[in-house]
């Protein structure tokens, strides 16, 4: 390869980044903003490295990300296809991800907040640390919550070994949002802010059918009907996970399949009638009370 040329295509297949965004596309319904996004930072990680090759200035961009978004939105999927964008692309060392919430970081008497927190970064020094409902490791209200201190760990490693770990701070839109006006230097830490979208009823649909494929389940089309309606209600109540909630209210189909064919028991069982979840399975959900 010439010194002052390069075939950007060859580049970007030797890294292998095609096949993980490809793999985020099959992997993940929808969610084409965030897509979009992670597509937009390969890119500039990819021309940053190009830039180095060729010896000019290249100023190490911020690789710390904040997700936003109701659970179930695929965070913790997109946070893993990161972590192996970021080792093809040899930002990180390992290309692990590690993934903790406040208890693994947090300490219930004095003294104990530190060693906890150092070991969990030791863990995941050279790979991504992704850290759920982060805004819990702040508790303003008590005065006696060692999570300031972790917060205080973590903003020194996010700024002093910026080149040893990436850190993904996750969790729901507003309390996120909360968190970073009280804690502004992890928020001027954060270069990277990418908001997750619910998933549309059709986006679940097809979820749900991608899930049942894999079981070797599939709905009548009555059932389908069903849980077009079962899903219509449920996003409208509390604790709606999405794809999380999807998977629940399956496990939930398939159990009443399951009795429904058992309370049959005398009769011939054929392939259709193990493998088909019908309206009434749907139906028998709290839901519809």
């Amino acid at each position: 390869m010439s010194k002052d040329k390069i075939n950007l295509q060859k580049e970007y297949i030797k890294t292998q980044i095609s096949k993980i965004i490809n793999s985020l596309n099959e992997e993940l319904i929808g969610l084409t903003p965030v897509k979009v996004r992670i597509r937009e930072i390969a890119a500039l990680l990819l021309i940053d490295k190009l830039r180095q090759y060729f010896g000019l200035t290249s100023t190490n961009p911020g690789l710390h990300m904040s997700f936003t978004g109701n659970p179930g939105t695929g965070k913790t999927t997109v946070g893993l296809r990161m972590a192996d964008i970021l080792f093809q692309l040899k930002y990180i060392k390992k290309g692990h991800l590690l993934t903790v919430t406040r208890d693994d970081l947090v300490g219930q008497y004095i003294g104990h907040t530190a060693p906890k927190t150092k070991e969990v970064l030791k863990k995941a020094m050279g790979g991504v640390l992704f850290i759920d409902e982060a805004y819990y490791l702040y508790k303003p209200d008590n005065e006696r919550d060692y999570g300031s201190e972790a917060i205080e760990i973590l903003l020194q490693v996010m700024e002093n070994q910026r080149d040893d770990l990436v850190v993904i701070l996750a969790g729901y839109k507003e309390p996120m949002d909360k968190f970073y006006e009280s804690n502004p230097g992890l928020s001027s830490r954060v270069a990277n802010h990418i908001d997750f979208p619910d998933f549309s009823v059709p986006e679940l649909i097809k979820i749900a059918k991608i899930i049942l494929s894999e079981q070797q389940y599939r709905f009548t089309n009555e059932a389908e009907n069903a849980f077009i309606e079962y899903l219509t209600k449920r996003r409208e109540k509390p604790l709606f996970a999405n794809a999380r909630s999807v998977k629940n209210a399956l496990d939930r189909a398939r159990m009443k399949q399951a009795n429904r064919i058992f309370d049959n028991y005398n009769r011939t069982l054929t392939k259709k009638d193990l493998v088909e979840i019908e309206a009434s399975d749907i139906l028998q959900s709290t839901i519809f009370v």
